[in-house]
């Protein structure tokens, strides 16, 4: 079965809100074996959404629209649904009662403009909302399905996962299972893992393999179909292990064992606690390590030091140290660390200081230096990160983590990219 999206709103083409809809769909449709060939967007124009309907419907066995079925009068989606297949609108009488209800509920007056969420084309079925008050749609046209659900990420995906996609796959004859196996790395480029692995990528068509940049890692992603979820399993085992063996140590984690998650595990192994003294990434770090659910188990605290004179008053670095490597230095950075280590009371300390641009700062631009120290001593090393300001910091803020976890494991920077460590050409 061959699906489309669709997704409704001038704010996406304007740029103002990014489509991270397609992308959540794509993946649920890939995980669930569907073919996805297209993916179309459109601004708030009831003639222009009907036309794409018309398109998707002319290539595709089901189209799945986002967005435009709210109760305001630039959501359309109802509208140009009914010109493109050439029904009429009618309401649900039963659904209007629910939404006078659902603000009655909450002691509110209900504007009548939300009685639009109860018109809806003839023939189509309301999918539930549970997190909303506006109702998906489904609705068949001859032999091809047409859905329309919210653009809020927060109720359009469990209807897609609950409703379309099951949904889609039985109408499909899809049967069985799908199981996908993230592998995550770090420590070579998309394109080398690319190298690595192109063979497995060529050769195999159940259990598939996939390639994902984010954030300085690569994920390997091997997604099997089979009869039941230990086959599935099966089918993806000797290609895990082939995958396993040619990264070797740059594979880190997998599913959910992500790089915040391993660095925990670490400290637990030792009971260590942590901490991060930082500049250029101003709290990145510690702010994706208090992201994660239990930190409070392992992090102690953070200090930005973001000017010179905060690392030489709150993390003891020398004036002297400064003025002769400069504060984008090693000699900086493990003073910086040492300095956290001993202000704060942590076994682990993640340092940074760095030029990340636009302007350099006593350093070329992309020039970041990171040091650890952990209780069996304290190292730095240089990084030349490429890209703008943020990918730069995000980059580091990721190479930062997985040094820690090298330093905690006592490997240090065996695992570090050699592309990231070679002087900038001038």
């Amino acid at each position: 079965m061959i699906v489309e999206t669709l997704a409704v709103g001038t704010e996406l083409l304007l740029g103002q809100i990014v489509n991270s809809n397609a992308s959540t769909i794509g993946a649920l449709l890939a995980d669930a074996g569907l073919d996805h060939y297209h993916q179309m967007v459109v601004g708030d124009n009831v003639e222009r959404v009907a036309a794409d309907i018309q398109l998707a419907l002319s290539r595709s066995d089901a189209l799945i629209i986002t967005g435009g079925i709210g109760p305001t009068q630039d959501d359309l989606t109802r509208e140009a649904i009914c010109l493109a297949v050439g029904v009429p609108m009618v309401r649900n009488d039963e659904y209007a009662d629910r939404l006078r209800n659902w603000w009655e509920r909450r002691g509110r007056e209900m504007p009548e403009s939300n009685l639009r969420q109860a018109h809806h084309p003839e023939g189509a079925e309301l999918i539930r909302n549970p997190k909303g008050t506006a109702p998906g749609l489904k609705l068949k046209v001859g032999d091809r399905w047409v859905f329309a659900v919210p653009g809020v990420p927060a109720e359009m995906v469990p209807m897609v996962e609950r409703d379309i996609v099951p949904f889609l796959m039985s109408e499909s004859g899809v049967g069985g299972v799908v199981v996908s196996r993230l592998l995550r790395s770090w420590g070579e480029s998309e394109s080398k893992v690319g190298e690595l692995l192109s063979d497995l990528y060529d050769e195999h068509r159940n259990p598939t393999v996939a390639f994902l940049a984010s954030s300085g890692e690569i994920k390997i992603r091997l997604t099997a179909k089979a009869s039941d979820e230990s086959t599935a399993y099966e089918l993806i085992r000797p290609v895990e292990a082939e995958v396993r063996s040619r990264m070797g140590s740059k594979i880190f984690g997998a599913d959910d064992e992500t790089i915040e998650r391993v660095l925990f595990d670490g400290l637990a192994a030792n009971g260590w606690s942590i901490a991060t003294a930082e500049s250029a990434t101003g709290g990145m770090i510690v702010s994706r390590l208090t992201a994660i659910p239990g930190a409070s188990e392992f992090v102690i605290g953070s200090v930005v030091a973001y000017d010179v004179a905060v690392k030489e008053s709150v993390l003891d670095v020398s004036a002297a140290l400064v003025a002769e490597h400069g504060v984008v230095s090693e000699p900086v950075a493990v003073a910086m660390a040492d300095g956290a280590a001993k202000r704060l009371g942590a076994d682990v300390v993640i340092s940074v200081t760095g030029s990340a641009g636009p302007d350099p700062l006593g350093a070329s631009v992309g020039t970041m230096v990171v040091g650890v120290h952990t209780p069996h001593g304290t190292k730095a090393r240089s990084l030349h990160m490429p890209g703008d300001r943020e990918r730069v910091r995000v980059y580091t803020t990721t190479a930062a983590l997985h040094m820690a976890r090298l330093a905690i494991a006592g490997e240090w920077w065996d695992a570090l990219p050699d592309r990231w460590t070679q002087p900038k050409a001038k």
